[in-house]
C-alpha cells in the first residue's frame, strides 16, 4: 500500500537534476527490470500450476504474507546492489504463484483458456494505450497521486468486506473499479518514469509491474464471473 502513496507534485527540482542521457538510461533500465519481472511472474505461475491442488486457503495466506514481506524487504533494500534485484525477482515470482488459485478456477470453466487469453490481450492493449497517453498528454498527472491512493484504499476495504459477504455483484463492481484505477495508474506511473520522478529503476519497475499485475487480476475476475453467470 505504501508503494502506491506517491505524490510527485514537487517535481521541478528533481527533473532538472536529470540530464537527457541519464534519464534515457534510467528509463531503459526500468523497462528491462519490468520485462524481467513479468517473466519471473510467468515462471512462478507456470511452476505453481503444477502444485495447484496443494495451495489450500492456509497455504495461500502464507504466500500472501511472504509477498508482503518481500515487498517491504524490497522497499528497504532498494539501494543495495544485487540484493535489490534478487528481492525484485523473488517478489514477482511469488506474485506469480499467488495467481495460481484464480488461474486454476478460471481454467476449470468451459472456455477457461480463452478467458485467460482475453484478459492477457486486454491487459496488453490497455497498457499500450495508457502508456501512449502518458507519453503524449500535456497534462501533468502527478497531481492525481493522492486521489488515486484514496481510491485504492476504498477498493482494498471493499475487497476485504466482500471476503465475508461473498457477493458476485459487489466483486464485479470492485474488479471494474480496480481495472479503471490500475489503468490510470499505468499512465500515472509511466509519466512519472519518463519525467525522472523516481530515484531507483527498481522501484519504478515494481510500481509499473504492480499496476499491470492488478489490472490483469481485475480483468480475470470480471471475465470469470460473467462466464460463470
Amino acid at each position: 500500500m505504501s508503494l502506491y502513496d506517491r505524490n510527485y507534485t514537487r517535481d521541478t527540482a528533481i527533473e532538472t537534476e536529470y540530464s537527457e542521457n541519464t534519464l534515457v538510461n534510467f528509463v531503459k533500465q526500468t523497462y528491462k527490470f519490468f520485462g524481467a519481472s513479468l517473466l519471473f511472474a510467468t515462471i512462478g505461475a507456470y511452476i505453481g500450476m503444477g502444485f495447484a491442488q496443494y495451495i489450500t486457503k492456509g497455504v495461500f495466506i502464507g504466500i500472501f504474507v511472504l509477498e508482503i514481506a518481500l515487498l517491504f524487504g524490497l522497499i528497504f533494500l532498494k539501494d543495495k546492489p544485487i540484493v535489490n534485484v534478487i528481492m525484485l525477482f523473488s517478489f514477482t515470482f511469488v506474485t506469480g504463484v499467488a495467481l495460481v488459485p484464480l488461474l486454476a478456477g478460471i481454467l476449470q470453466l468451459p472456455n477457461g483458456a480463452g478467458i485467460v487469453s482475453q484478459a492477457l490481450l486486454m491487459t496488453t492493449i490497455i497498457f499500450g494505450v495508457m502508456s501512449f497517453f502518458a507519453l503524449k498528454t500535456k497534462k501533468d498527472l502527478a497531481s492525481m497521486g493522492k486521489m488515486l491512493f484514496i481510491a485504492l484504499i476504498v477498493v482494498v476495504i471493499a475487497s476485504v468486506v466482500n471476503l465475508f459477504l461473498g457477493s458476485p455483484l459487489l466483486q464485479v463492481i470492485i474488479a471494474g473499479v480496480g481495472a479503471i484505477l490500475f489503468s490510470i495508474y499505468i499512465a500515472y506511473d509511466t509519466q512519472n518514469i519518463i519525467r525522472g520522478r523516481y530515484d531507483s529503476p527498481i522501484m519504478a519497475a515494481i510500481s509499473l509491474y504492480l499496476d499491470v499485475y492488478n489490472l490483469f487480476i481485475s480483468l480475470l475476475q470480471i471475465l470469470g464471473i460473467f462466464s460463470r453467470e
